[in-house]
């Protein structure tokens, strides 16, 4: 029945296209008068933040400068046919082959593909807005025969390449060469050809300076589809992909920390209404930007130390800042960097979580009949062949509670945990709180026990995290994260807007649970003593080459990601989530909070199960006793980390951290600060 229906909507289409260009005689009436000449002056588009205050103005003048066919290479022009239409020379505007080939793609659930011509995009960049309706499509269609009558193919390949959009204001071929390779567009290779030709279907995206890899396999995809259609051999092909692409140095690196917000918000603005509507067509852009909030995020990176200066002349480590709103999704505040380059680490790095995926596995844990009271055993145990977990203090504990387990982020019994709950609800879990970097199939599947210590494929980015753990803090409800808010067109009507649409994704017994424990984590666990004098909860993470550290707290009104790592995947020593991570979060929280009434976190109903009175074999007993009677006969020391597989413990010369009464934990977690002169665990 789905094939029959497939069918008939591609014929119907198919038909309606055939129809019009039947009607091609009367393609004039659709063209607009003066086809030459742009008739609406520019004018810059203005961005505001959450209070309706104007925080970035666009530039209205465009880098344009226009270039003639003669000066543009042939596999310069190759390459740009071969990724956007390859039957150009083939067709007369439309191409009805292409576009039923797009259709059936799309219909089949497989990738998205368009179906427009290059002469199509130029009649949709020249004269119509990025409105999508059947309208706007017939009119392009319409404006698009019209080009193929009037112009030859030279020619309007010239005014596509002069036309289109790169990034950062760079319109045409000749200003985005200059801009990316400082060079004239006649000295361009094929390596570079492509690289550009692949930056305009997504400008931010596809932007080798902001997005390197996505760039780099787009290059690379460019290049084997001019060596699939002949443009030039495979020899070629393969020595465009080998060469070291050498990027022009010149480009204003971001000096103001809110850049990487604002290009965040650039790039969704481009693919809702197009690049000329922002830079020509004075808008107003409406953001979920707080700027009390982003000034304390901005404030809270002097936590960052400074260990060198890389190839690129960045300084390392990097780091990342996102706070979301758990009620609404809303990107109150956002960190991408150091500001001296134009990656966004906050949306674009993808990296291990080392303890900070645990909670997954725990709130998992609670929708199967577990409780933070449930006692699991802390034993050497044997996974998989050759993989025998380690807990941070090279130590195993007996029997202990789930509570104390998370707190104190021991993987030996979150391993066990995984093992008995079924990693693949774990990962479904993680998927419907927005996380969807993870791999759920195939040969690197993420459905392995590794998972439940942060051991992923490919890993997590922080704005994703930051939403995840919102669904913590909001009782199991999931919104999806928007910073854009709505744009405006200068007549003042609305041609985008965003609402949080809030979704159930976790049961609220589980998710309360599952805070109550992490509450503890900012109490007596391994970011103890860090509260920040209300309500609050949250989990240290470090890989275990000490690449990454994180922290990702929350409160019932913010939840906050913090990554700090180095771009170049060195090792950090001993930097673990609960040193500048957690140092960078609780600054940020206290000052980003200030204003805010103090909340608690709302009891669905459930009753939090007290901790249970554990009495360990006498067998494990006498193994304490050995490992006491060791202790004394060394120097006083406490080994704290953050409770990640095989890392190295770190000792500390502080004196050792004494236990927390229960009155103290109770009044915690329910709001009232626990005032302790006992220094602060550093792990």
């Amino acid at each position: 029945m789905f094939k029959v229906l497939k069918f008939i909507v591609i014929s119907v289409v198919c038909l309606i296209i055939m129809g019009a260009s039947v009607l091609y005689g009367f393609s004039s009436l659709f063209a607009p008068p003066n086809m030459d000449e742009t008739l609406i002056p520019d004018a810059a588009s203005q961005f505001y933040d959450i209070n309706g205050n104007t925080i970035y103005t666009t530039l209205s003048e465009e880098r344009r400068i226009p270039v003639t066919i003669d000066k543009i290479p042939k596999h310069v022009q190759r390459a740009f046919i071969a990724i956007e239409d390859n039957r150009f020379y083939e067709h007369g505007g439309i191409d009805y082959r292409g576009t039923a080939r797009a259709l059936l793609s799309t219909l089949s659930g497989h990738e998205v593909q368009g179906g427009s011509t290059i002469t199509q995009q130029l009649a949709k960049n020249a004269f119509l807005t990025h409105e999508r309706s059947i309208i706007r499509k017939i009119k392009e269609a319409f404006i698009a025969k019209e080009l193929e009558h009037k112009y030859t193919k030279d020619e309007i390949l010239t005014m596509y390449l002069n036309q289109i959009y790169f990034g950062q204001g760079a319109y045409g071929i000749e200003s985005a060469s200059m801009y990316y390779f400082n060079k004239h567009v006649q000295n361009l290779d094929i390596a570079e050809a492509a690289t550009l030709a692949a930056i305009p279907k997504s400008p931010n995206y596809f932007n080798p300076f902001e997005n390197p890899q996505e760039s780099k396999k787009r290059q690379e995809l460019v290049i084997d589809q001019m060596v699939k259609y002949g443009f030039i051999s495979a020899a070629d092909g393969n020595a465009a992909k080998a060469e070291k692409l050498v990027f022009s140095t010149t480009h204003k690196t971001n000096s103001d920390p809110r850049s990487y917000f604002f290009d965040m918000i650039t790039q969704k603005v481009i693919e809702e209404v197009g690049a000329d509507a922002l830079y020509k067509g004075g808008l107003k852009i409406y953001t979920t930007l707080d700027p009390d909030m982003q000034k304390a995020a901005e404030n809270a990176m002097k936590h960052l130390p400074g260990y060198y200066t890389d190839g690129k002349k960045l300084t390392q480590p990097q780091m990342a800042l996102v706070a979301v709103d758990p009620h609404t999704g809303y990107v109150k505040a956002m960190i991408g960097g150091r500001g001296q380059d134009k990656f966004n680490r906050a949306t674009l790095a993808v990296r291990q979580p080392g303890s900070a995926f645990k909670p997954f596995v725990y709130l998992t844990a609670m929708q199967n009949g577990y409780s933070p009271a449930s006692v699991i055993e802390d034993k050497e145990e044997e996974f998989s062949p050759g993989w025998k977990p380690q807990n941070s203090d090279r130590a195993w504990h007996g029997k202990v509670s789930l509570r104390t387990a998370l707190v104190r982020s021991m993987n030996v019994p979150t391993v066990k945990l995984a093992q008995e709950v079924g990693v693949s609800k774990i990962i479904s879990n993680a998927e419907k709180m927005g996380i969807t970097t993870l791999v759920d199939s195939g040969a690197y599947s993420d459905a392995n026990l590794a998972m439940a210590l942060g051991g992923l494929s490919k890993g997590v980015n922080p704005l994703e995290m930051a939403a995840a753990y919102s669904v913590l803090a909001s009782n199991g409800m999931y919104c999806k994260p928007i910073a854009l808010l709505k744009i405006v067109d200068r007549e003042g009507k609305v041609l985008y807007e965003a609402k949080p649409e809030p979704k159930r994704v976790i049961d609220a017994e589980a998710a309360y649970l599952t805070t109550n424990m992490l509450q503890d984590v900012l109490i007596s666990g391994t970011a103890g003593g860090m509260g920040i004098g209300r309500p609050a909860a949250g989990k240290t993470g470090t890989t275990d080459t000490n690449i990454d550290a994180w922290f990702v707290g929350y409160t019932p009104d913010l939840s906050t990601a913090v990554w700090v790592g180095d771009d170049n995947n060195k090792s950090m020593n001993r930097m673990y989530g609960s040193g500048a991570p957690l140092s960078i979060w609780h600054d940020f929280m206290v000052n980003a909070l200030a204003s805010t009434p103090r909340t608690g976190f709302s009891n669905p109903g459930v009753a939090v199960p007290p901790e249970p009175e554990i009495k360990q074999d006498d067998k494990d007993k006498d193994k304490d006793k050995d490992k006491d009677k060791d202790k004394d006969k060394q120097a006083p020391a406490t080994v704290t980390t953050d409770g990640n597989a095989n890392q190295a413990p770190v000792v500390s010369s502080q004196p050792t951290k004494k236990k927390r009464s229960m009155k103290d934990r109770v009044n915690e977690i329910m709001g009232k600060p626990v005032v302790s002169n006992q220094p602060t665990p550093r792990n």
